[in-house]
């Protein structure tokens, strides 16, 4: 008898600037140069911004190791590619710069998708640990006692350039979806966000929300929210800065 279990777990951080040690440890983020700048009228002189990514115990400062940019994914605000320029991996973090060629919200991602598996062959059990697609071809989709989980994370954050233009929900895996452009956070309004699996609301999901700037504050400073029967969060900023936002599939234990 082949038994087969589909376990989906995924986490979602989004990192905004709005107008841990312990408990972030080793947490990964992207941090633009800027998070809105003026469009370009000069198509030969384009507004670039430079991305550091890294993993890290004190929130936006990189003192543990470089992210790797593999799984980046940077979407134009048509939703084409872009691809990253001037790509550099160093000990502590990664650097990477975006041509912002036209005039409106870019995304900015790493998105890490994997599946992991065991399976019995006689007496042996067998494991497999990549890809989708290497586990289509590496795995007997008949295998006794076969036992699957797939894990998907993404970590994403948004510059504008301009006016911002609508951002659509990817639908795939856990997000955390702005339902207001990410140029309008401002300190003393509410910040509402959708948290999504596979595109469907997630209610009850509880979102953390931790400012940066712990290292000369003393203090981590978070915050949690409860996505409502809608999967919405409303986040009111404590002031201006830099935000990391962090949720996870099933729920990571208190």
């Amino acid at each position: 008898m082949t038994l087969i279990q589909r376990l989906l777990t995924g986490t979602a951080a989004l990192g905004l600037l709005a107008a841990a040690p312990a408990a972030l440890a080793h947490s990964q983020w992207l941090l633009p140069s800027a998070t809105q700048v003026e469009a370009s009228t000069n198509p030969q002189r384009p507004t670039y911004v430079t991305v550091d990514a890294a993993s890290s115990n004190g929130l936006f400062y990189a003192d543990h190791n470089a992210m790797r940019l593999t799984n980046l994914q940077i979407s134009a605000p048509d939703g084409s590619p872009v691809e990253a320029e001037n790509a550099s991996t160093g000990k502590l973090r990664s650097t990477f710069d975006v041509k912002l060629a036209t005039e409106g919200t870019y995304r900015i991602a790493s998105v890490n998708r994997m599946v992991m598996a065991t399976w019995k062959a006689g007496e042996e059990t067998k494991s497999f640990r990549g890809s989708e697609d290497d586990f289509a071809k590496q795995v007997p989709a008949n295998a006794p006692e076969l036992k699957v989980s797939r894990n998907f994370g993404r970590v994403e954050t948004f510059v504008t350039s301009g006016k911002p233009s609508e951002i659509k929900p990817v639908g795939q895996g856990l997000e955390l979806f702005p339902l207001q452009p990410t140029t309008d956070l401002v300190v003393g309004e509410t910040a509402k966000f959708r948290v999504l699996m596979d595109g469907k609301p997630m209610p009850g999901l509880k979102v953390k929300v931790v400012p940066g700037g712990v290292r000369f504050r003393g203090e981590l400073d978070e915050q949690t929210v409860t996505a409502d029967a809608e999967g919405t969060i409303a986040v009111n900023w404590k002031f201006g800065g830099q935000y990391y936002l962090n949720t996870s599939y099933p729920p990571r234990p208190e």
